[in-house]
């Protein structure tokens, strides 16, 4: 008797197992005694393999499925043979990373991460490239805290004291004291001193 077989990868007949097609025949000895002839038409489809490396930050889809850590990923699905065909994803995945930085400066900061100088508080973020390829994103919390100042004009006879140092000044002028606020920046009080000098008489009298 003759029979076909269309299968994948190999097939095992009579105990002997066949890796591909061909035509094979097998001779028994039958109940009376003589020849059996069977014979096998024999078609072997041969199942496939594919493989693709990616390298990719932080996640990468593939065949609908969103993978996250690196590895080797297997999908099978039926080639045109109806055999299996594996597609093989080897895939290692980069993270993109960050750094958040707090500051506290006065009048003004120099953000050593891009160069750039800020004169008011807020939150600043910088985006670079990371050693691995993907995003490094710094931010920058920043607060801006005012230097002050304060005037006062007086005006005195032959000397004034300012309370502010202590120090007694005999002449008209502009004087300026430093000193630190309560945010911790300078703080200018200015003296405008207008010194009036006082004057005296004398006169002498004969009788």
């Amino acid at each position: 008797f003759s029979t076909s077989q269309t299968v994948c990868n190999s097939y095992t007949w009579n105990a002997t197992t066949y890796t591909a097609s061909g035509t094979y025949s097998d001779t028994t000895v039958n109940s009376s005694g003589c020849d059996s002839i069977s014979t096998l038409n024999l078609t072997i489809n041969p199942s496939t393999t594919s493989s693709n490396t990616v390298t990719q930050c932080d996640s990468y889809t593939w065949n609908s499925q969103t993978y996250t850590t690196s590895g080797s990923y297997t999908f099978v699905t039926p080639n045109s043979n109806g055999c299996d065909s594996t597609a093989t994803l080897n895939l290692t995945i980069n993270n993109s990373s960050s750094a958040s930085t707090t500051e506290t400066s006065c009048d003004n900061y120099t953000w050593s991460v891009n160069g750039t100088n800020y004169t008011a508080s807020g939150s600043y973020t910088d985006v670079s490239t990371n050693s691995s390829g993907c995003v490094h994103t710094d931010s920058l919390v920043l607060t801006i805290n005012p230097s002050t100042s304060s005037s006062t004009s007086i005006t005195e006879c032959d000397s004034y004291t300012w309370p502010l140092n202590g120090i007694t000044y005999t002449s008209s002028g502009i004087y300026t004291e430093s000193s630190t606020n309560s945010n911790g920046c300078f703080h200018i009080d200015t003296l405008d001193l207008t010194i009036e000098y006082s004057t005296s008489t004398s006169s002498t009298e004969t009788a």
